[in-house]
């Protein structure tokens, strides 16, 4: 017997059309679903187990009380075909998923054979429903009725309001057991009843046999006549027979004795209960299997265990069974893994099949028999559903091979296959994204460093190529070799010469690593070097990429993408859009984020849109506009043995019409039905074997809200922004399984690193909701439009876990803006003159067109009246969503309707319990109620016991147990999941040192509890399902919540003995969502300070709500909570914790900002004093401290009057810098020239309603800037670094670029800058991480010098990292050792040691803010950061520009010049190098007039200059057209004003020469730094040399002792190894290279590939051997 199991075409059969004939009003709009709430309230229901525990919760569907057998199901849709299912009568059902009812029920039609059209089954079969969140409103366009309706119909008890985690669990650990659901206040219990005990089958199964015939039907050539035993058989089953394989069906009673009878094939079906039950259906069976052996037999689920009783096989009673959609099966013919539906509690012991029969499948997770065959005779079973509905039906083929057998009776022999591994690699290049931008941002550095630690794991080196120095990736301990250069092909070509690499990772990089891992493919590089591509093929992602070729192809499967055609001229454009008919969406291929898109609704809009478009592709796609339909993802994964799972799907709030990346997404999706849910599904994994991807890929659809029909919009073929979301959703680590995947692994032999006791190869189940909001900083650039569009604006994102809707989306608000108090119209009426799409404030266009501040804008909206269905008619937003946000509506009018503590004391703990389980926090039940603080209200429900459960992100529902240290807050539960890690024994594989990074979380084949189901010989046998290993505690709390009594009374009783001694754990704050001036480099920090905690024998824990970042990645800490960076969240974990100390300083200025209120309840804050904080963050307590310092500052006062800082401004002279105090990235500060401006400013919100004072101080021009990076202990400087801006002061320093060391200043500046240091290090106590920013104004003599401080962060800064991995010492390590009070002495640092240069230079996303002005000012700009090194400043700063995104012309072009008068005099010296090189000069009229009165000239002759107008003239010769005609490929445009507003003719220039993909420099004097660069580039290049050195960061910085010196913490190495250091550098070269040879055998072992590992091999003494290596290498030259 072979498989037949098809490639990728699935079934042409579907479930029946849904038609629309509902009233969606009734069903959705008008309920308001808190009011419901209340209403249910008043009949309380309880869960109660024959053992005595009871869960309460309130009643829906019918008030009655009855028992049963209490069994969980985890699937996440499809509730109506679940209640449906004969298979579960007589049990009480527990839904593991918390949201049920989202969709309501579908009508109770009849198909023509009278089968039911949308059911399983003609009734609900279990006695009652349990669930968590039932959903009273229901939105679907088939929805007829609710759920509580349907079940009050048919009479069947629901009970909702309960924790079923905890249930599932209680049944995981015990097993299935009897229970009632009572009904009622004081209701009695009903009678016990086991349903095991009765005859279940002949219950459901029918009385009289049927025949059914298919469509179709000829009498006289008859289709083959199947008899089919009906055990309760689902509706499904007989549909795949009659309308799949269209055959005749004789349905008989289970009792039914059908031996005699002309039949050609026999099936038995699924049915309840014990198959011991069904004696005289095994009798029957065995008489057919005696007197008619070739009769094909084919079973499911209930059949299954019958066959293999007639077969000689026993059976047994499993725990609790398999009741879900997600159940990986192996075939054991191929190897394949199949995801399988699942419903039944007994198994077949396969241990004792009789000779001739095998198994056929078994559970990749609990090694549970799951199908079985005869070797000969076509008799064959399967323990799971290939007909799922609901559920996948990847297995439907085993229909097909029924059909073959009957068509084909001969015999047939049965081979199994045994696990083969993968061939190994040696060397793999893996391409990283480079610095962050708009659309592609820290979920790189994620999937980069996930695919790293995987390659470590395999003992395989890697080779990075990323010049994002802020990124953990970039870190040393990971990559094996990091190449800080630009990720194009000709650095990347010198570095694959250089290497040779076997194979290359080009999936991990965003679009920046797969476009030019693509020209390295069709240029021929990777095939001259012999660079194998892991995983895709480049062929495959070029299908994806190219529209043209990805329609076709799709097409050719008989799916639909929206209609759309490519055009590779505007003209193409023009008549494809005609074609399709107007709006359409334009789009460029191969850009990511949107890049160049957006709606066109006639023919000029059309021609814009392509000429952006086509400054960055090659290709334009012209779409079909579908605006106003559903938008989901799906995230899919598939290995080369073509097992294939859908990760996660993924729902967008928002309809089509904007960017996935700027909408707000839920997961898993809320308002599909089971049919479109998995008809989705089925769709992505065929069109991902269809395009041959290998490893992950996201596939996006568009979905009609009215009918069935959909879309598909796009395949990703790499990882994406929505991986990482999917990752942190699910805990299923994407990036890192398609690493392994690539390596040659299959999902198979994987381990789920969550229960780290089942397979990698399954479908995660949830049991909670996820939401993600996007971040944006529009507010920061006043020209860009502020309506979000198909082009990504978004600069990062949070994601929110909870256990109901509205507990999930009111934390995300609140994480996305830390002003914000949740789903409340106050934060949309401060920002919207800012933010706000409107400029009339008008709240309908505000909610019509997305933008920034929707969300808030329909709570205003809801505030001003408008009801869900008025909002659902201007914004598409499906009703199910609305719904749930006006419940929050109708909470707050409850709330602020006590008015008052009293009242709200009155209304009692239920209440208050749920509106925390809404996601309420306690600010805003205190603004709400009015009367109390926020401080009150948290110890009013404390002392009510209502405290928030600690929960974990499980992968399957708690079916198994989570070896997971990923973990949330809710209110909708009762009970922990964990104990507090001070009292929690660690298991090996966490408690260690970087887990995955150093290989402890590889599979272990023959380890403990994990089996790889196809090595036959150690397939786990009978009962092994039953062997899972216990939770590590049993909470002995049941009822509504677990807490009594104030802080931390009741908490859970540490286990008798710990084993070990305690270690101390600390909580680490991160830096929350990514955003202008807090980005990646605040996750290096934190990541930093959480492995020094655990190096140094501490355990660390992580709060964080970014899904973008490294520190979000449960193997990095020792406990994750991904939750909100707020007060309140904070304090309730600390209570729960009880952390020896809380790091604020490494996560940025959200962590910062939240010292002095930690410091004020109690927690103990590692480092700076809390008060020191304070006194550097306020600005006019900084600034008086600086006066009694004597330090010098620009002059300064504090205000609180318009009056007042209008004399200031006037006394000081303009210009004048405003800035507030707590703020990041210079948020709120501006330079103002005029007192116009100043009461302008004044008098906007964004300064006046600050909580902390504004400060006013002279702006000084012309100044150097000077970053002083530093970590203090107990006042005293421990480490430094001293680096210097190119650009002048007065741009923001996370804009600037900066030289490492300093280049540039004299030694008296330098002098004075750390004397400074000094005394403000003592001054603030600092012990830990600072950053001090100096202004420098030189003069003739140092006696004309001054340095003055600008502002001092006690905290991590963003150039931390850069400085850190320049000089190989990480500030980090040191500042948490510091803060941990060890003795770190100062190490010093000599910078006339250094032989290389680094410089950082800011990454920019003008580009994609179409009308943004790309300038720079006080107000941080930029998303990202690159660095690179050379060896002199010019390629370094060179190198770093490139990174950067400068194109840079191969051979001399024209270059345009329009500089602001101050900048003029500056050019004129180096127009001669301009000149030299070939370049030809242009200017705009101003600057040439200026060059031309100066009369510049080059080699005895004037250096010629053509004038261009201004880009709005139409006089010729102008900007326009020499920008885009090539003319012109480098603009030097400095801006005349600080703000443009789009109205100058500067403005409009430098936007059309950065949309047609100029050079464009902005600032004079990077300009002047770029120029000399070019030029001492081409003499180099002239002389015949190579300008650009590649080495590795490795060779570079590791390897040069005086850093290996450095990285020495061990303060008593210094003295050891100096002497012998100096010493040694006196050897000659010869003499070193002799001995090593002699004593190592060859020169070529003292290489990093030789020497390095061989000594590395005890992590103990890494230290010592890296500094002894790097003196070798140094004296000998390597």
């Amino acid at each position: 017997m072979t498989s037949g199991h098809p490639t990728c075409n699935l079934p042409p059969f579907a479930p029946p059309e849904r038609k629309c004939k509902n009233d969606r009003e009734k069903l959705a709009s008008d309920v308001d679903e808190f009011k419901a709430w209340e209403a249910a309230s008043q009949t309380p229901a309880e869960l109660r187990l024959k053992s005595g525990e009871i869960w309460r919760g309130m009643s829906f569907g019918a008030k009655k009380s009855i028992a049963g057998e209490v069994v969980f199901a985890t699937p996440m849709m499809g509730y109506p075909e679940s209640l449906t299912d004969p298979s579960f009568a007589g049990q009480i059902l527990v839904l593991t998923y918390p949201l049920v009812g989202n969709y309501g029920v579908p009508s109770e039609e009849l198909d023509e054979n009278g089968i039911p059209k949308f059911f399983e089954g003609k009734k609900i079969y279990p006695v009652a429903v349990v669930v968590a969140e039932y959903s009273f409103a229901a939105s679907h366009y088939a929805a007829v009725k609710s759920l509580h309706t349907w079940m009050e119909e048919q009479g069947v008890p629901g009970i909702f309001g309960v924790d079923t985690r905890a249930i599932t669990k209680r049944l995981r650990q015990e097993g299935s057991e009897l229970g009632a659901v009572a009904v009622g206040e004081k209701a009695r219990t009903p009678a016990w009843e086991d349903p095991n005990l009765r005859n279940l089958v002949a219950e459901v199964s029918v009385t009289e046999p049927t025949l059914y015939l298919p469509r179709d039907h000829d009498a006289d050539s008859p289709a083959p006549l199947i008899v089919c035993v009906d055990c309760g058989m689902k509706c499904n089953i007989l549909r795949f027979l009659l309308y799949y394989l269209k055959c005749r069906v004789k349905v008989v009673p289970w009792n039914y004795d059908y031996s005699a009878e002309k039949f050609d094939g026999l099936f038995l079906s699924n049915g309840p209960g014990d198959p011991q039950k069904c004696i005289a259906t095994v009798e029957i069976l065995r008489k057919v299997m005696q007197e008619r052996p070739t009769v094909p037999i084919f079973g499911i689920c209930l059949g299954h265990q019958l066959l293999s009783i007639a077969a000689g096989a026993k059976t047994y009673k499993m725990k609790f069974g398999n009741r879900g959609m997600n159940q990986p099966c192996v075939d054991l013919r191929t190897g394949r893994c199949y995801i399988t539906s699942q419903n039944h509690g007994f198994a077949v012991d396969d241990s004792c099949l009789p000779d001739g029969w095998k198994a056929l499948f078994t559970n990749a997770n609990d090694g549970s028999n799951e199908g079985i065959a005869h070797e000969e005779k076509p008799w064959f079973s399967v323990q799971f559903h290939p007909e799922a509905c609901g559920g996948p039906i990847d297995s439907f083929f085993l229909f097909d091979e029924f059909m073959n057998i009957i068509q084909n009776t001969k015999s047939r022999k049965l081979t199994t296959i045994k696990y083969k591994h993968p061939a190994p690699l040696s060397r793999v290049l893996v391409l990283g994204s480079g610095g962050l931008t708009i659309g592609q941002a820290g979920e790189f550095d994620y999937s980069g460093s996930q695919a790293i630690k995987a390659l470590r794991e395999q003992h395989v080196q890697s080779i990075l190529i990323n010049p994002n120095i802020a990124t953990v990736q970039t870190s040393k301990g990971l990559a094996d070799h990091i190449y800080f250069l630009p990720v194009t092909p000709e650095f990347v070509t010198k570095v694959i010469e250089k290497v040779r690499p076997d194979g290359i990772f080009a999936a991990f990089g965003g679009q920046t690593a797969l476009n030019c891992a693509i020209k390295l493919y069709e240029d021929g590089t990777l095939a001259k070097y012999g660079v194998k591509v892991l995983g895709t093929q480049i062929d495959a992602i070029l299908a994806c990429e190219d529209r043209k070729i990805f329609k076709e192809r799709v097409e050719s499967i008989g799916e639909r993408v929206a209609e759309s055609d490519c055009a590779e001229t505007v003209e193409e454009a023009r008549v494809a859009a005609k074609r399709i008919g107007y709006p359409v969406l334009v789009r460029a291929a191969f850009a990511l984020g949107g890049l160049g898109s957006g709606f066109a609704a006639n023919e000029a809009e059309l021609d814009t849109l392509c000429w952006r478009a086509f400054q960055n592709s090659p290709q334009v796609i012209i779409d079909e506009c579908l605006r106003g339909w559903k938008e989901l993802e799906y995230e899919v994964m598939r290995d080369a043995q073509d097992n294939c799972l859908v990760v996660c799907n993924m729902e967008n709030l928002d309809p089509m019409g904007i960017h996935t990346g700027e909408s707000i997404v839920v997961a898993p999706s809320q308002t599909l039905s089971n049919d479109e849910y998995h008809k989705l599904r089925d769709t992505a994994i065929k069109v991902i074997r269809h395009f041959g991807i290998v490893g992950e890929a996201n596939i996006q659809y568009a979905l009609d809200p009215n009918s069935n029909s959909y879309r598909i919009v796009e395949v990703n073929p790499r990882l994406s922004r929505s991986s990482a979301l999917a990752s942190k959703a699910t805990g299923y680590p994407l990036a890192y399984i398609a690493a392994k995947i690539a390596l040659g692994h299959d999902l198979v032999s994987l381990r789920n690193l969550v229960t780290r006791s089942t397979t990698a190869c399954f479908e995660p189940s949830l049991d909670y909701c996820v939401v993600k909001i996007p971040r944006w900083d529009i507010d920061k650039f006043p020209t860009v439009e502020r309506r979000l569009g198909t082009q990504m604006k978004s600069i990062g994102e949070v994601m929110s876990i909870g256990r109901s809707f509205q507990e999930a989306i009111q934390k995300a608000l609140r994480m996305v803006n830390e002003g914000s108090v949740g789903f409340d119209e106050t934060w949309y009426l401060r920002a919207r003159s800012g933010a706000g799409v409107s400029k009339t404030n008008d709240v309908e266009e505000e909610i019509r067109e997305a933008g920034p501040l929707r969300l808030w804008a329909v709570a205003h909206a809801f505030e001003k009246g408008y009801t869900v269905e008025q909002v659902n008619k201007i914004t598409d937003i499906d009703r199910w969503f609305l719904a749930k946000l006006y419940s929050l509506h109708s909470a707050k009018k409850k709330m602020e309707g006590l008015g008052g503590k009293n009242k709200l004391e009155e209304a009692g703990p239920q209440l208050m319990r749920r509106i925390k389980q809404l996601g309420f926090c306690d600010r805003q039940i205190a603004n709400y109620v009015g009367g109390l603080t926020a401080n009150e209200v948290m110890n009013l429900r404390a002392s009510w016991g209502i405290r928030p459960c600690v929960k974990q992100v499980d992968t399957l529902a708690a079916e198994f147990p989570a070896a997971t240290n990923y973990l949330y807050l809710t209110y909708v539960g009762n009970e922990h999941d964990v104990l507090p890690l001070r009292h929690e024994e660690l298991a090996p594989h966490k408690d260690s040192l970087y887990d995955t990074a150093f290989g402890k979380g590889r599979l272990n084949e023959g380890g403990d509890g994990f089996k790889d189901p196809l090595k036959q010989e150690d397939a786990p046998r009978r009962g092994t399902v039953s062997k899972v290993n216990s939770s590590p505690f049993r909470s002995p709390f049941r009822g509504p919540s677990p807490f009594r009594g104030p802080l931390g009374a009741t908490e859970l009783a540490p286990p008798i003995s710990l084993g070990l001694p305690e270690k101390p754990s600390f909580i680490v704050l991160g830096s929350g969502c990514y955003r202008i001036g807090a980005s990646v480099e605040f996750d290096w920090s934190c990541v930093s300070a959480i492995r020094t905690l655990r190096e140094t024998g501490h355990r660390a824990m992580v709060i964080n709500c970014n899904p973008e970042t490294v520190s979000t990645d449960y193997d990095e800490s020792d406990r994750l909570y991904f939750e909100e960076l707020s007060l309140e969240t904070v304090l309730e974990i600390c209570n729960f914790e009880k952390p020896a100390g809380t790091i604020v300083s490494v996560g940025g200025q959200t962590a910062n900002n939240l010292a002095p209120q930690l410091d004020k309840m109690g927690i103990r804050i590692l480092g700076t004093p809390a008060a020191m904080i304070d006194r550097a963050e306020d600005r006019a307590k900084f600034s008086a401290m600086c006066d009694e310092l004597d330090i010098d500052q620009p002059d300064w006062s504090e205000f609180t009057k318009m009056e007042e800082a209008q004399s200031f401004a006037d006394a000081v002279g303009y210009p004048v810098l405003v800035r507030p105090s707590y703020v990041l990235s210079g948020a709120a500060m501006r330079v103002l020239d005029t007192e116009a401006q100043l009461l302008k400013f004044l008098s906007g919100s964004a300064v006046v309603d600050q909580e902390f004072p504004v400060v006013i101080s002279k702006y000084i021009v012309g100044a150097k800037e000077i970053e002083f990076d530093g970590v203090g202990n107990k006042g005293t400087i421990v480490n430094y670094a001293i680096s210097e801006h190119i650009e002048d002061a007065g741009t923001h320093s996370g804009d600037a670029s900066l030289l490492l060391p300093a280049q540039r200043l004299p030694l008296e500046t330098h002098r004075r800058v750390m004397q400074i240091a000094g005394r403000m290090c003592k001054a603030l106590q600092i012990s830990g991480p600072f950053n001090i920013q100096f202004m420098s104004l030189e003069g003739a003599s140092s006696s004309m010098r001054s340095v003055k401080v600008i502002e001092c962060n006690v905290r991590a800064s963003r150039t931390v990292p850069f400085v850190s991995k320049t000089l190989n010492v990480n500030f980090i390590e040191l500042a948490t050792r510091v803060m941990l009070g060890q003795d770190v002495k100062p190490v010093p640092v000599n910078m006339f040691n250094f032989d290389f240069i680094a410089c950082k230079v800011a990454m920019f996303s003008f580009l994609r803010l179409s009308e943004s002005d790309p300038h720079v000012g006080v107000e941080m700009q930029s998303t990202g950061e690159v660095a690179c090194f050379g060896q002199d400043s010019h390629e370094a700063f060179l190198k770093a520009m490139i990174c950067a995104g400068l194109k840079l012309p191969k051979a001399p072009c024209g270059v345009l010049l329009s500089l602001e008068a101050a900048n003029k005099t500056l050019i004129v010296d180096h127009l001669a190098m301009l000149a030299e090189m070939g370049y030809t000069l242009y200017a705009t009229s101003g600057t040439a007039a200026f060059i031309e009165a100066q009369k510049p000239t080059f080699s005895g002759k004037a250096i010629p200059v053509t004038l261009l107008h201004d880009a709005h003239s139409e006089k010729t010769p102008n900007v326009t057209a020499a920008i885009l005609e090539k003319q012109v490929q480098i603009v030097l445009c400095t801006p005349t004003s600080r703000c443009s507003e789009g109205a100058t003719a500067g403005f409009r220039l430098r936007r059309k020469a950065l949309e047609a993909g100029a050079a464009l420099i902005v600032d004079m004097r990077q300009a002047l730094m770029l120029i000399d660069a070019l030029y001492q580039k081409w003499k180099v290049e002239n002389a015949g040399a190579d300008f650009w050195t590649i080495d590795s960061w490795q060779d570079r910085v590791c390897y040069f002792p005086f850093f290996g010196l450095l990285n020495c913490s061990k303060n008593i190495l210094l003295n050891c190894v100096c002497p012998f250091f100096l010493l040694f550098l006196k050897c000659s070269k010869n003499i070193l290279l002799n001995c090593s040879k002699n004593i190592l055998g060859s020169s070529s072992f003292l290489s990093p590939k030789g020497l390095r590992p061989f000594l590395l091999g005890s992590l103990k003494h890494q230290l010592l051997v890296e500094f002894l290596l790097s003196c070798v290498l140094f004296a000998i030259g390597k």
